[in-house]
């Protein structure tokens, strides 16, 4: 992983390139605080449907074990764990 400019470019082990706006990182963070959290009816509590990430940018990142990569984002957000399966989706490298 790296950054190019306000863009993360990944490249995989099977040599595939992908490339995700730090927006859009930030915009299909998995965490609950983001994409809220459902109960047993369905009904939907929390999330930040609709809101605008223009400008934010990534600070850094952490790797968490094996699985999944965890952005800290110049907004403050930093909770969401990138399993590497959205991050090829998000690259479009699925």
């Amino acid at each position: 992983m790296q950054l190019i400019g306000a863009d993360l470019a990944i490249i995989w082990d099977d040599g595939k390139e992908g490339y995700i706006s730090s927006e859009a990182l930030r915009a299909n963070s998995p965490s609950a605080s983001v994409s809220g959290e459902r109960d047993i009816f369905g009904t939907q509590y929390g999330g930040e449907s609709g809101k605008d990430y223009s400008g934010v940018t990534i600070d850094s990142w952490t790797t968490v074990g094996n699985y999944a990569t965890r952005f800290h984002f110049s907004d403050g957000h930093n909770t969401g764990l990138y399993g590497y399966e959205l991050l090829r989706k998000l690259g479009g490298t699925l």
